[in-house]
């Protein structure tokens, strides 16, 4: 598993115990030179006393060893969570060998499935009556997969072809799919052609937005969120990966906000109790792909508050957030995460050595 280092006991105490949840400039230039002074060695074992991560009410600390399992069951890039009613933490691996691993919250396997998946990458779960199912994205074969949690296909999409915005199917490779309660859902096309497809709870195509005249730039759409917390109507809250910024739209397909998390890589955004959490990708990828992610949380107002393994978010007094870094050497390119009911956050990591997701448990 990815590694941690183990210098938590000689941070300053007035540096971990922040109680303002946000950081401005002068209270940056106030502690950094504290902060400085604690180096983390990389490639170092996750042990009892790794450090502290994070600022404010949101500091967590590794698991060490969660999750690891035998070279029966292999990993290759981790790209998507899930929990399911039981309390399982369900993996989703872009390994044939087994596409979808199951773990209890010990972090031990319970059972695995999945041999079709090539480019397996994002993961929804869904409760449709009294059952739940899983959505599936597959970039390599350019489609939608919902099944059961042990695997039973039940029914896929492929390339929208009617909609005239594809000339072959391998233009499409959808990344994600969010979902309303109604059972409508929408397609992110997030390595084609950056169009969301919409359809309706009985499966049937709606309508198609976004695309490089709906003005969605390019890597843009990867992950993200039907958010109906908002003091608006529900919306789509997504994760713009490349673009650096999280954007919502209305439900059919119509610019509302744009949040910019300079320094970021946003691949997945989440909700726990009154608050979001982003999983970075790298703090300068994609011109470093050996730059290193952390992840963020914001507030109802999508302010980050915290950034795990990551430098304090500072604001300037524009309210102007200021470019973040990853900081300890905890994660490599974190690209999903689930936080769950005891508040632990579980982090899922593409292009990291084929390592299993991180636990992190909230101090």
């Amino acid at each position: 598993m990815s590694t941690a280092t183990s210098c938590a006991t000689s941070y300053p105490e007035n540096v971990l115990l922040v109680n303002a949840p946000l950081f401005t400039r002068r209270h940056f230039l106030q502690t950094a030179a504290a902060v400085a002074a604690c180096a983390f060695a990389p490639g170092r074992a996750a042990t009892a006393a790794s450090p502290i991560l994070g600022q404010g009410n949101f500091r967590y600390r590794v698991v060490p060893g969660w999750g690891v399992l035998g070279a029966d069951t292999p990993v290759n890039d981790c790209h998507g969570l899930a929990r399911d009613r039981a309390g399982h933490i369900i993996l989703l691996t872009n390994h044939t060998a087994n596409n979808v691993i199951v773990y209890d919250r010990a972090g031990r396997l319970v059972h695995k499935w999945g041999a079709t998946f090539p480019g397996a990458h994002g993961l929804s779960l869904v409760t449709e009556g009294d059952r739940e199912v899983l959505f599936i994205t597959d970039l390599s074969t350019h489609r939608v997969t919902k099944s059961t949690l042990d695997g039973t296909i039940l029914d896929e999409w492929r390339w929208p072809e009617a909609t005239g915005k594809y000339a072959k199917e391998d233009q499409y490779k959808p990344s994600w799919t969010l979902h309303l309660p109604n059972g409508d859902f929408y397609v992110l096309d997030g390595y084609g052609r950056d169009y969301i497809v919409h359809y309706g709870a009985a499966g049937k195509f709606r309508r198609i937005f976004g695309g490089a005249e709906g003005g969605i730039v390019h890597w843009g759409p990867h992950a993200g969120m039907i958010d109906a917390r908002a003091k608006t109507d529900p919306s789509l809250l997504i994760a713009m990966s490349d673009q650096q910024y999280l954007l919502r739209l209305s439900l059919d397909g119509k610019k509302l906000a744009q949040t910019d998390l300079p320094g970021g890589n946003p691949r997945q955004i989440r909700h726990h109790g009154a608050h979001y959490f982003v999983a970075h990708l790298g703090d300068n990828w994609p011109k470093d792909r050996a730059s290193r992610g952390f992840l963020s949380v914001l507030d109802a107002d999508l302010r980050v508050v915290s950034n795990i393994a990551g430098t304090a978010p500072i604001y300037d007094d524009a309210g102007k957030l200021q470019p973040m870094r990853h900081q300890e050497d905890v994660f490599i390119h974190p690209h999903d995460l689930l936080v769950d009911t005891d508040e632990s956050i579980y982090v899922a990591q593409f292009a990291s050595g084929k390592t299993y997701p991180i636990k992190l448990e909230r101090i």
